[in-house]
């Protein structure tokens, strides 16, 4: 049902938004779990207790993120280290915001734009960003409050599992979450040869990189130069690849 931008959604509108987003977020709540139980291996490697990995992840949401700043803690890094990964790896989430604000009705209040805001990732994104006409903000709340407590117990189930489990069977397990991350990278560089390069090259230099500076004896950490990497390769594939804007359609 498509809602007039100039109406404001009424108790009913807002309680079926909220279920709908609910059912909606379940696939992903489940999925969630899984990869978070894995992440959770990595908590383990910081010394998190079960609490801590929950909070963490309650209010962070990010995988990419998350498993960036748990393994510049395992390596050690500063914290301006640590804080600059976090903005980097998380600043898509920047652009996810931007554009869901254009899906709001314009009597939206400003405090329900921001907890939507709070609530964005990936997933949580592309079916907010799908909603029919003027997006409910119980609709992305809806979804967030059965995938959000699912990704927080999937990492506080991980660490408690790591704390028990075989040393081997925790290594095996850790697997998982690079093939997440693989998950990540095939579809859209199968779709796109810029992203297949670009995918090629950060492991190329990554490799390059780390191995120079093994043989120079630098005292850089893995994570300054994964950073470095990161905005380097991303500026230079925007500048010479950059992504065409989509056509407007006729009025």
């Amino acid at each position: 049902m498509l809602h007039n931008s100039n109406v404001l959604n009424t108790a009913d509108d807002n309680r079926k938004a909220f279920f709908k987003g609910l059912q909606d977020g379940v696939p992903i709540a489940m999925g969630y779990f899984a990869v978070a139980f894995s992440l959770g291996f990595m908590a383990k490697k910081c010394t998190l207790i079960p609490l801590q990995g929950f909070i963490g992840s309650f209010f962070t949401r990010a995988s990419a993120g998350e498993y960036g700043v748990y393994t510049m803690v395992v390596q050690d890094a500063s914290y301006l280290a640590v804080i600059v990964m976090s903005l980097i790896t998380n600043l898509r989430y920047l652009l996810m915001s931007t554009s869901l604000s254009q899906k709001f009705s314009p009597k939206t209040p400003l405090f329900q734009r921001i907890l939507v805001g709070c609530c964005v990732t990936d997933e949580i994104f592309g079916i907010s960003i799908a909603y029919p006409g003027d997006l409910n903000p119980w609709y992305t709340w809806g979804a967030a409050a059965i995938s959000t407590p699912l990704w927080a117990l999937g990492t506080m189930s991980g660490i408690i599992a790591g704390s028990v489990l075989p040393a081997r069977a925790v290594s095996a397990l850790s697997v998982a979450l690079y093939g997440m991350f693989l998950a990540i990278i095939i579809p859209p560089s199968r779709k796109d040869r810029a992203v297949l390069i670009a995918v090629a090259v950060s492991f190329l230099a990554s490799f390059s990189v780390r191995a120079l500076v093994n043989a120079l004896s630098l005292s850089l950490s893995d994570g300054i130069v994964t950073i470095v990497l990161t905005i380097v390769i991303a500026a230079a594939a925007a500048l010479i690849k950059p992504v065409a804007d989509e056509p407007e359609e006729a009025s």
